[in-house]
């Protein structure tokens, strides 16, 4: 906390300054110019093999796709009632800032489903940071519709974006999963800019029967393990066959994947819980209110219902978290950390404002007035009351 309140502090003072300073002491590089100029993202697409701009593509339409089912929900209205006529409008945030973890892996992923939501919802300025961007993940902000992508990244990326430099502009909402240095830093500059969500490190809970495939349930668990060391992995079942055969296949698994020794440190910790009757997992699965949730279960559907804390659910064995994760359409920016308990994913929501008007005619007042003066009266605001008379008299 004392170090991510030192460098915000830094970056307010200092602008563009502390962010080049950091770069150097965080990433090792010295930046000229932050900004990724036309010519480096042209060049960016060059480096690219068509595989993997082919597969941008088909991605960022699926998500496209959703995105736009999601807005379609979301609608101006207005009705009038006896001189009172009350409305909702909806309006894109402005400025949205975009933060892509760089790390050890280029999560062009992220870039996709960030971007092309805030784009949806009509946001009219999107910029993107990443530190030690790669042409991938360049391409992938460019084609998702970024105006503008910076080189950045940490503490200095979500301070530079939320006070805005010199060269940087300052935006009125950040988004995007980071660090445990940039999720507090985002939690620092929350109130002087807007935010998603403080996002944990990730989470799996996969509910399973007799009838589920242990392959499937061991992929997607490693899948979650080689995240990070933190990673919190969750089996529930009814069954110990199942349990054992799981264990059989995380073995085998584990010693054909090349982040082996990230994923099995990870597994270590992996909570298994073995129920009588798997409607016990119902009330697990609430109250743990997993990121990411698979029903790996004959007619899953029985318990969509009954289960209401998750990032994202996963229904039947087929439905790998790798497909969200990636292109199946949903957003792969999800709560952790119990966090499902009152907020969900990422989506258009997150890049609109849902704002209200109201018109009373002379009529309207009067059937208004006496209300509103009764509940002044009641908590004792007298010039509320006096306000609202005064339309009636």
């Amino acid at each position: 906390m004392k170090t991510v309140s030192n460098i915000i502090e830094n970056v307010k003072k200092n602008g563009d300054k502390a962010v080049n300073k950091y770069a150097e002491i965080f990433d090792g590089v010295k930046i000229k110019n932050f900004k990724v100029s036309k010519k480096e993202i042209k060049d960016a697409y060059k480096k690219i093999d068509r595989k993997t701009l082919e597969t941008i593509k088909l991605a960022a339409a699926n998500i496209k796709r959703f995105a736009k089912e999601q807005f379609k929900q979301f609608k101006n209205f207005e009705y009038k009632k006896e001189g009172v006529i009350l409305g909702q409008k909806i309006i894109p945030i402005e400025n949205i800032g975009v933060y892509i973890p760089g790390g050890k892996y280029p999560l062009l992923s992220t870039a996709l489903m960030c971007i092309i939501p805030a784009k949806i919802a009509g946001v009219k300025n999107i910029i993107a940071c990443s530190p030690k961007i790669m042409p991938e993940v360049i391409v992938a902000a460019d084609f998702a519709g970024a105006n503008s992508i910076y080189k950045i990244g940490g503490v200095q990326a979500i301070a530079a974006m939320a006070y805005g430099t010199k060269t940087i502009p300052k935006v009125n909402k950040i988004v995007g999963p980071g660090n445990i240095y940039v999720t507090q830093a985002k939690k620092e500059i929350f109130g002087d800019c807007g935010i998603d969500f403080l996002a944990g490190p990730s989470e799996i809970m996969i509910i399973a029967d007799k009838w589920a495939n242990p392959a499937f349930i061991a992929a997607d668990l490693l899948a979650q393990a080689e995240h990070d060391l933190n990673a919190k992995l969750i089996f529930a079942t009814d069954s110990q066959k199942l349990v054992d055969e799981v264990k059989k296949e995380l073995k085998i698994q584990l010693n054909n994947i090349t982040t082996k020794s990230i994923a099995g440190k990870t597994l270590k910790k992996i909570k298994i819980i073995k129920v009588k009757k798997l409607e016990e997992t119902i009330d697990i699965a609430n109250e743990s209110a997993p990121e990411h949730l698979e029903l790996q279960i004959k007619n899953p559907k029985r318990f969509i219902d009954k289960i209401k804390n998750y990032g994202s659910l996963f229904l039947g064995g087929y439905s790998a978290v790798a497909f969200g994760d990636y292109c199946s359409g949903t957003n792969h920016v999800l709560p952790t950390n119990k966090a499902a308990k009152y907020t969900g994913g990422l989506s258009v929501k997150d890049f609109i404002k849902i704002q209200t008007y109201q018109y009373v005619t002379k009529n309207g007042a009067k059937k208004l007035a006496r209300i509103a003066a009764n509940l002044a009266s009641i908590e004792g605001l007298d010039a509320h009351k006096k306000s609202a008379i005064l339309r009636l008299n």
